[in-house]
């Protein structure tokens, strides 16, 4: 479940991240190439998902949806500016890239002013890299709990049968033989075991994507199915070494200490 949560978690990251936009304010009097060159320049840029213009009469009708009136009616004037709206892919975006950017768009003549929330840039990045931390660090304590409690409820069942194996030994039966039907029911065991926890992560993750479409776990299916192989894979290996050592353990041992 926390791999799926900590590749979720990615996800709204980067949602978030892609909704961040630098607003490039340019004076009335600029040149429409110059206006298209840099729309180019900023579409070419590796780090650019989308590049918008807002002329300034759609910046005044947004404000007045906002506001719920016509400020252009007592001023009588639009005082906005044009801008170029960019908007940054996830990967890339960072707060030392855009302050770069923002400082060479803001030497050409024409750009008014560069705005974009420096503020929510600097914490999404700082509190995205703590959360994926803090959630890589809760990951392996729950692996390292799983395997405890795995490995001491099958150390357990064989103890229980440990006479059974020793007088399995005493009438020459090899140690492959007696190890085998331990391993078997174990691994089945934990198929099992597998197959449930895996029904209950898709139940959960369907639901997620009806509740938060936004975040398109299911546009990806590779990544579930590859946390479900995981999930699956990662129980059988650790009920195999756990019944394989905890058999061993009792096959090497003399007849008293096993009393």
């Amino acid at each position: 479940m926390l791999g799926i949560l900590l590749l979720n978690s990615k996800k709204v990251a980067d949602y978030f991240k892609e909704q961040i936009v630098m607003a490039i304010y340019v004076d009335d009097g600029v040149k429409e190439i110059e206006l298209k060159q840099l729309q180019k320049t900023l579409s070419l840029n590796k780090a650019t998902k989308k590049v918008n213009f807002v002329s300034k009469e759609e910046a005044s009708q947004r404000h007045a949806n906002e506001i719920g009136e016509d400020f252009m009616e007592f001023l009588g004037y639009n005082p906005l500016l044009n801008s170029i709206d960019v908007y940054f892919k996830a990967a890339f975006l960072n707060p030392a890239m855009v302050s770069k950017l923002s400082k060479d768009i803001g030497m050409y003549s024409y750009v008014n002013e560069v705005v974009y929330d420096k503020p929510l840039l600097d914490l999404l990045d700082e509190n995205i890299k703590k959360i994926t931390f803090w959630m890589l660090v809760a990951s392996g304590v729950f692996i390292l709990v799983a395997v405890l409690l795995i490995n001491s409820s099958i150390r357990l069942s064989i103890y229980s049968k440990r006479l059974i194996i020793k007088t399995m030994q005493l009438v020459g039966a090899t140690k492959r033989f007696i190890r085998r039907p331990f391993i078997q029911t174990h691994l089945l065991m934990s198929c099992i075991g597998a197959v449930i926890a895996m029904g209950g992560m898709a139940v959960v993750i369907f639901e997620m994507q009806k509740k938060f479409p936004e975040l398109k776990i299911l546009q990806n299916p590779t990544e579930p199915a590859l946390v479900f192989i995981g999930v699956f894979l990662l129980g059988m290996l650790i009920t195999l070494l756990s019944t394989f050592f905890a058999t061993q353990r009792y096959l090497n041992l003399k007849s008293d200490p096993v009393n």
